[in-house]
């Protein structure tokens, strides 16, 4: 692990693999080894992988203050330049997927393809306001239930089951104890408030949005908002809940690759 100074934090990132610079962005409450972690062996080979800690997340320490796209945006840019990654291809995840979406619209420079998955405009819809709502209170009264919504509403139906019970309780014990809790409530206040609808529409850069069919958390019809606004995006879905990248990784592995290496082969 390796860390870069920027505005005051101390953003932590990981690097891996040689070759074309690939800058992955997690999603809310995950971190880089989370969401990211099981793809690497596979990505390396192709890609230098470089995955940071936004402010909130794992060993990434900041001065604890209202996050913002524009921050988390300069975090993960300062991470890349960091690494000697530049140019490079940017996959956004969640909340990670509008920060790419910043990224791509603000710093065209240094972006080449970017990939969008589980992405949503912003946070005014009514569901999902009372989604975020109830993480907050959740995140500050009872863990465990929010550790049990994440996987209800995360992970397609089929998919959760075949987990079978103890599968489940591990889960649950993993997120308790793994996560940084504080970090996650001011990830969902960002959630709240983000709007990225302006940066999408100045993106010039080859775009695809990934849906999830089962999608609880950000359902399908957002994702395909967020192709809608940009203008060079194409759309694809995968038959998975939220967390598609650990449902299906390889079905995940085989889109990516073939949009950002499809020209080049």
């Amino acid at each position: 692990m390796k860390t870069v100074e920027i505005d005051g934090a101390r953003v932590a990132y990981h690097v891996d693999g040689t070759g074309p610079g690939l800058v992955l962005i997690h999603g809310t409450g995950g971190n880089a080894e989370t969401n990211w972690g099981h793809l690497v062996p596979a990505l390396a080979r192709h890609w230098t992988v470089v995955r940071p800690d936004y402010s909130g997340s794992g060993a990434t320490r900041d001065d604890g203050g209202d996050l913002t796209a524009e921050r988390l945006a300069a975090e993960v840019v300062a991470a890349a330049e960091a690494a000697g990654a530049v140019p490079f291809d940017l996959v956004g995840f969640s909340l990670g997927a509008a920060v790419a979406a910043k990224i791509a619209a603000d710093y065209p420079h240094l972006v080449r393809r970017v990939v969008l998955l589980g992405a949503f405009l912003d946070g005014a819809d009514p569901r999902q306001r009372m989604q975020f709502g109830l993480w907050n209170d959740l995140i500050r009264t009872d863990r465990v239930a929010m550790a049990r919504l994440v996987l209800l509403t995360g992970f397609s139906p089929a998919f959760l089951s075949g987990l079978g019970h103890d599968g489940i309780a591990e889960a649950i014990a993993a997120i308790v104890e793994d996560n940084d809790w504080e970090g996650m409530a001011r990830q969902v206040d960002l959630d709240l408030a983000i709007d990225i609808t302006e940066e999408a529409r100045r993106i010039e850069k080859p775009v695809l949005v990934i849906g999830c069919a089962h999608d609880h958390m950000v359902p399908p019809a957002e994702a395909r908002a967020v192709a809608a606004a940009i203008p060079y995006a194409r759309y694809a879905e995968l038959a998975t809940g939220h967390l598609a990248a650990l449902e299906q990784p390889d079905a995940f592995i085989a889109l990516l690759d073939d949009f950002l290496r499809g020209d080049r082969r």
